[in-house]
């Protein structure tokens, strides 16, 4: 998995007049948990960016006064009224260790259920949460639909490798084929239609009016 480097500064004071001033100066408040005493430091606020707001999965590493320490991102908080990143909370990695950690579903290949029967590709799961060892944590999720038929589903159970673990019941649908919108009023047009036609046919012819 791909990793974002983080500078960071270790903090001295995490009372709240420190806190502020922090996010006045623009950096955000974090805590590194894990192998030990909870490590409060600062970085720059736009220094998450590709972290925070993207639909992919990263690592971190964070860079403490020449010390670089590999983490994830395990909480962020914004504030509720300008969506500013005020706090994060990070797990240090290590080799050994299993990590749970949420990653995105890439769908591959072409469904025979929308292709040839109209159907229409439904992704209900645009990420799973996985748990593996640091060095086999996915980019991405594979979902191959290239044998969904119309009405067919992909479950996690056929996703699983014995690389990482997903967490979540077997049974969970991450992708279908559903029938569309459309073609189902199709259907009930084309039902009406013949409906009607077998009702005009079956109607007994009226009698000549009398002269």
């Amino acid at each position: 998995m791909k990793s974002i480097t983080i500078n960071g500064s270790k903090r001295e004071s995490v009372g709240k007049v420190a806190t502020k001033a922090l996010r006045n100066a623009g950096r955000v408040p974090c805590v590194l948990y894990g192998g030990g005493e909870p490590l409060h430091f600062s970085a720059q606020e736009l220094d998450f960016s590709k972290l925070v707001y993207t639909p992919n999965a990263h690592t971190v590493v964070i860079n403490l006064e020449g010390e670089n320490i590999a983490a994830i991102l395990q909480d962020i908080q914004f504030h509720p009224l300008t969506d500013k990143i005020i706090h994060i909370d990070f797990y240090r990695l290590f080799d050994d260790k299993e990590v749970s950690m949420n990653i995105p579903v890439k769908v591959e290949g072409a469904a025979p259920g929308v292709l040839n029967s109209g159907g229409v590709l439904v992704l209900n799961k645009r990420k799973l949460r996985v748990k593996a060892l640091p060095k086999n944590l996915p980019d991405v999720i594979v979902a191959n639909i290239s044998n969904l038929k119309l009405g067919n589903k992909l479950y996690t159970a056929e996703l699983q490798t014995e690389d990482f673990i997903i967490v979540h019941p077997d049974n969970t649908v991450v992708c279908q084929v559903r029938t569309s919108r459309a073609s189902i009023i199709e259907e009930e047009e084309e039902e009406e239609t013949e409906e009607a036609t077998e009702a005009g046919g079956d109607a007994p012819a009226e009698a000549p009016a009398e002269s």
